[in-house]
């Protein structure tokens, strides 16, 4: 049986999840382009190798890339978020689906408040300036003592407020489905946009959340604010982002995540933005772990399914 593994670098920080699938019989057929596969590439993949099981990565499986073959039976998404699959659709075709909701909460919330702390302190403004040759040495500011709007307040949400928290800055946040846990206050988003110096996006897309943060909810933040989304793409309208960033609207960004992948817009011509290449869960503990569980989920529901 194959065992089609979609996501870009499984296995790179720690081979054992591969040979426990291998161990167990699974024929395993990696991602052959290194990178989050269109939709065609996922269908071209899935009609030639025709798996049982999918380890997936962000990469959309629609019901036409689900329902190209006719024993698939488990989707185990290695990350957090199920907007990139048709879960109804999977329902429909009897896959199951499962994701790993913990194994990346602590990465995450770790490179969320890296960029806080490199956009604060503008600390790659003075590494450019010194690998140009000059001596950049920009004021920055403190994080002690400002105002940080967490947009989503589930897992990831309350880990970043717990690292926060030794710092001595406010925390407000605000989601559709609060934590009762949530140790802060809860605002409505337009509140939280005005007062915020931080906004940091935590959560998941959906059509719902399409462009959340657009040219009106910028025009909301304040001039010194910085926005950070290490969520999902699509939640950000990019161009009005960058609009914002150029005029100085706002102070500045860290982006992760971005709504084509790999990204190539305008926001890296600014120099008031942070960019990462959607590195959010690429720690190497966290990868190894959220690799594990995701082997875990897959072959136990395969068992469940009478498909072992």
């Amino acid at each position: 049986m194959n065992i089609l593994i979609t996501t870009s670098s499984f296995g790179a920080a720690d081979s054992a999840p591969l040979n426990r699938l291998r161990k167990r019989g699974f024929e395993v057929v990696l991602n052959p382009y290194g990178r989050k596969l269109t939709e065609s590439e996922a269908l071209e993949l899935i009609r030639e190798h025709d798996p049982v099981g999918i380890i997936a990565g962000v990469e959309p499986l629609t019901h036409d890339v689900m329902a190209a073959t006719g024993q698939l039976r488990v989707i185990s998404r290695a990350g957090i978020g199920m907007d990139s699959v048709d879960v109804a659709a999977a329902a429909e075709l009897g896959i199951v689906v499962r994701n790993t909701p913990d194994a990346p909460t602590q990465a995450v919330a770790e490179l969320t408040l890296c960029m806080i702390l490199t956009l604060l302190r503008k600390v790659s403004l003075s590494d450019a300036g010194i690998r140009r040759g000059e001596w950049v040495r920009p004021m920055g500011s403190l994080l002690a003592g400002r105002t940080v709007g967490l947009v989503g307040c589930g897992r990831v949400g309350m880990r970043l407020s717990a690292l926060l928290e030794p710092f001595g800055c406010a925390i407000i946040g605000t989601d559709p489905c609060p934590s009762d846990s949530a140790c802060f206050p809860l605002t409505p988003l337009s509140e939280l946009l005005e007062r915020s110096h931080i906004v940091s996006l935590h959560l998941p897309y959906s059509a719902d959340v399409h462009h959340l943060i657009d040219a009106p909810a910028l025009a909301r933040m304040r001039s010194d604010t910085i926005l950070i989304n290490t969520s999902r793409g699509g939640l950000v309208d990019e161009q009005a982002l960058a609009q914002a960033l150029s005029e100085e609207r706002i102070a500045g960004a860290g982006i992760d995540c971005y709504e084509s992948e790999p990204y190539t817009g305008p926001l890296r011509d600014l120099p008031n933005t942070l960019l990462t290449g959607h590195i959010g869960s690429y720690a190497q503990e966290a990868r190894t772990l959220m690799e594990h569980q995701a082997v875990d989920n897959l072959i136990e529901a395969l068992e469940i399914a009478g498909a072992l």
